[in-house]
């Protein structure tokens, strides 16, 4: 990845540990509330130490792994490999030894991030509520968010970065549900956007259909949280953000492509997607055709 990339993710303590050291990073975002993506491949062998960071740090370990182990109380605790969570909360200095080659995914999370979706799904003073330290964990649901949702994104595109926004909140919340000293929560939306916000927060989308729309951006047409106002606008609509503003991509393009003078390329762009293979991937997902099948039809 270019040093461009390595900069929007400065300051995460984690990233730049391993940043220093030369890890080879594969790809990397910031996504809606700072909350940060990287995708790391190791294979040296080293001892890593992690000195109090100031953000949480969810890390998955794609495949590899299996011998990396973490000191933990002056014990080695092993039991690494492809599946396996490791949840390192804010302000924990943590020892590992890498002894075998990984592909893992870090997710850090900013506690300013952490402490308003604590606020907001728990009704409980962020200050109260602490992440588990947890080493080598399942969780199912939790590595789907991951594989299935998050990772197939292009983190980078106009047209996938809402959704990558949207997956990131969702793993916050899963966390926020099962992983506080507060135990295990069963979460409910209640509620929605008021007509106003959900009003200005459509406008600003049908406006910007051609370009890359935030999840921050978004809500802050609505005056709220990234985190509340994803929650919310489902709950007002039926729809995540990220599958409203596909779909209302997919309906731009259907009205162009019944104009023969318009080439499937200049479509893709006007309609916010990253180059006509991207777009024409999208819009067979959404309808069965593609640009070209649709437009014959």
């Amino acid at each position: 990845m270019g040093c461009a990339v390595g900069m929007v993710l400065r300051g995460f303590s984690v990233f730049d540990h391993l940043h220093g050291e030369g890890v080879p990073l594969r790809a990397a975002a910031t996504f809606g509330d700072r909350i940060s993506a990287a995708l790391w491949g190791r294979h040296d062998r080293a001892d890593t130490c992690y000195q109090a960071p100031g953000h949480h740090t969810l890390s998955l370990y794609l495949a590899g792994g299996e011998a990396i182990r973490r000191r933990r109380a002056g014990a080695w605790i092993g039991d690494g490999g492809a599946g396996r969570f490791c949840l390192m909360p804010a302000g924990l200095s943590t020892e590992w030894e890498v002894a075998s080659a990984v592909l893992m995914l870090h997710l850090y999370i900013p506690t300013a991030a952490f402490g308003r979706a604590v606020a907001e799904m728990l009704g409980a003073d962020p200050a109260a509520v602490g992440l588990q330290d947890r080493t080598f964990f399942v969780d199912p649901g939790l590595e789907a968010l991951v594989r299935r949702v998050l990772l197939p994104l292009d983190w980078n595109a106009p047209s996938d970065r809402l959704a990558a926004a949207q997956a990131a909140q969702a793993i916050l919340a899963r966390l926020v549900a099962g992983y506080t000293d507060r135990g295990p929560r069963a979460l409910v939306a209640r509620g929605g956007l008021s007509p106003r916000a959900l009003r200005q927060a459509i406008d600003r989308i049908e406006a910007g259909l051609d370009g890359p729309i935030g999840l921050d951006e978004l809500a802050g047409t609505a005056g709220l949280s990234t985190f509340h106002f994803a929650r919310m606008f489902k709950h007002s609509t039926g729809q995540t953000p990220q599958g409203f503003v596909l779909r209302r991509r997919i309906e731009r393009a259907r009205q162009l492509l019944a104009d023969d003078r318009l080439g499937l390329a200049e479509i893709a762009l006007a309609c916010g997607f990253s180059g006509q293979s991207h777009f024409t991937a999208r819009f067979r997902a959404v309808t069965g055709l593609t640009p070209g099948q649709y437009r014959r039809t």
